[in-house]
């Protein structure tokens, strides 16, 4: 399946594990439907139903037919099975669901670097090196509209502070190079600064945590959580809501839809084009508070 889509480790691992969960199903049911040519779609069916009474979320229960799809599709080319019983299965509708994505001031005073009202004293060295990573990255889930993967998988050799460029593994192995604003090459400078301190002496990663080794998803959403606090907002956000206002920030300004598929690095246009409606729904927000027709009071 890696050679076939692409696929990233971790989602290799989300499909194997898919797939064991659906063989532990299916030999419950029968022990015969432990072999590939005894399932049916209804098995198929049934299995999602099942899901469904555990509480599965309906995004959970779709990534988990399409592993069974994969299987099913290499059994089929190997003469195992006749048909994909699995692709004969719809997925499960899925209410569409958009990160929340930052306004302009939301996202200056997450990435401000200025001391906040109500903290108290200087910050310890540790805790200055901490905030100076924590700003570096950032920048770059925002500036350069990263994703979590893409911006925890960098090297300090992916970093190209003299070009403004960084070099990005995206999704599938593929490469791609993102722009560095002038801020976000001001806050890598801070962090280059401030790494071997933190790092350990063989480390390649460009972000590291705690014990020197590179930054893990878990560590980059409470950075996150704590620049959200940091900042006063109300709420919190995801990693990958930064990504999401660099695309909707982007396209409410005006940029065209091809520049913004390729800064975020997406291989097929459709998955940029959810952007747009996020982006409508701001300026028909702002159309209805500002125009003297926009509604009735």
């Amino acid at each position: 399946m890696e050679v076939q889509k692409g696929a990233s480790s971790a989602t290799l691992k989300a499909y194997g594990s898919d797939l064991a969960q659906l063989a532990e199903f299916l030999r419950g049911q029968d022990a015969d439907l432990g072999r590939p040519e005894t399932v049916t779609k209804r098995h198929i069916q049934a299995y999602l139903a099942w899901l469904f009474r555990l509480g599965d979320a309906k995004s959970s229960m779709a990534r988990k037919l399409a592993a069974a799809r994969s299987y099913f599709r290499f059994q089929q080319r190997t003469g195992a099975v006749a048909e994909n019983v699995a692709a004969q299965v719809r997925n499960p509708r899925q209410e569409k669901r958009h990160p929340r994505a930052l306004n302009v001031d939301e996202t200056f005073a997450l990435l401000d670097t200025e001391q906040k009202p109500g903290q108290t004293g200087v910050e310890s060295a540790e805790a200055e090196r901490l905030l100076c990573r924590d700003l570096a990255l950032a920048e770059l889930l925002y500036g350069s509209g990263l994703r979590i993967s893409e911006a925890l998988g960098l090297n300090i050799d992916d970093v190209q502070l003299s070009s403004r460029v960084l070099r990005v593994m995206g999704k599938g192995s593929r490469e791609r190079l993102a722009p560095l604003s002038d801020t976000s090459c001001e806050r890598l400078k801070s962090w280059l600064d401030e790494r071997p301190l933190m790092a350990l002496s063989d480390e390649p990663a460009l972000f590291v945590g705690s014990r020197g080794s590179r930054l893990n998803r878990r560590e980059a959403a409470r950075i996150v959580e704590r620049l959200c606090r940091r900042a006063g907002l109300d709420f919190t956000v995801s990693p990958h809501s930064l990504r999401h206002s660099f695309a909707t920030h982007l396209l409410t300004a005006g940029a065209d839809l091809r520049s913004v598929q390729e800064l975020l690095g997406h291989s097929r246009l459709t998955t940029t084009q959810r952007y747009t409606q996020v982006s409508l729904e701001h300026l028909m927000e702002a159309y209805d508070k500002a125009h003297p027709k926009a509604s009735k009071k």
